[in-house]
């Protein structure tokens, strides 16, 4: 394939473009905010999990302290009937010493039941204190992937700019190729990653290796217009002054 040797250089300028292009795909996919998205999403995870079963144990225990309560209550309850049995006066001996006993009897039980209602009490003022220590963690792991999200979305705006840009350049830079070359610069670039560099040096540009003494009297027996491309990348080897010809 021929090419004028002053189109050939101006490949240098699209694969400078699409280097850029590169890049933003590059940066694109490897965003730090990324991996802190997901750890702060891990985070958070662990965090609701840890609301959720101190919220699950605090439920518990309010169930037992109401079970503890109307219980309580019940003594009591029966205390006050004993009691007005007992000041009644309408109760026969027998009778009398059953209601003495059994309110001594009910004394003990309400005293063990309050001293567990205590201890419950005791139990769950701690674990209301691990939830709001839990929630306020939460919100914590929240605003931080709230963040993440935040600086994510602001880098990818900037990416979506500068590519919108670069492509616009692309197309721009690409309108005066010959098709030939430009399909021939296009398909090594999707296969190689590069489709033109600079020959500088006796050293192609894109794979950086430098040219046997073989290779290069090939290049230079090449015509100027001749389209080069390097034997170990197959990118076009662009010819100027700096290549050591």
């Amino acid at each position: 394939m021929k090419a004028d040797p002053a189109v050939q250089r101006r490949l240098l300028d699209l694969a400078q473009v699409d280097a850029e292009l590169a890049r933003v795909t590059h940066r694109r996919r490897t965003l730090p905010e990324i991996a802190e998205i997901a750890e702060a999403e891990k985070q958070l995870r662990a965090k609701q999990d840890a609301v959720t079963t101190i919220g699950t144990s605090l439920g518990d225990l309010n169930r037992e302290v109401k079970r503890q309560e109307t219980e309580i209550d019940q003594v009591r309850a029966r205390e006050e009937r004993d009691r007005k049995l007992l000041a009644g006066g309408s109760v026969g001996a027998k009778q009398l010493t059953d209601l003495e006993h059994e309110l001594a009897t009910l004394n003990r039980r309400r005293g063990a039941l309050e001293d567990d209602l205590l201890e419950l009490m005791e139990r769950r003022e701690a674990v209301e204190a691990d939830s709001r220590h839990a929630q306020v963690e939460l919100d914590k792991a929240q605003e931080a992937l709230s963040d993440a999200a935040r600086r994510r979305d602001g880098a990818l705006a900037d990416l979506e700019s500068t590519e919108a840009k670069r492509t616009a350049e692309r197309t721009k830079v690409s309108a005066g190729f010959p098709e030939p070359l430009l399909a021939l610069y296009d398909r090594v670039r999707a296969h190689k990653g590069i489709g033109a560099a600079l020959l500088q040096s006796r050293r192609c540009g894109a794979c950086r290796i430098e040219l046997d003494r073989s290779a290069m009297s090939r290049v230079k027996e090449a015509a100027a217009d001749e389209v080069v491309q390097c034997e170990e990348c197959d990118a076009i080897m662009v010819r100027t002054g700096e290549s050591g010809l």
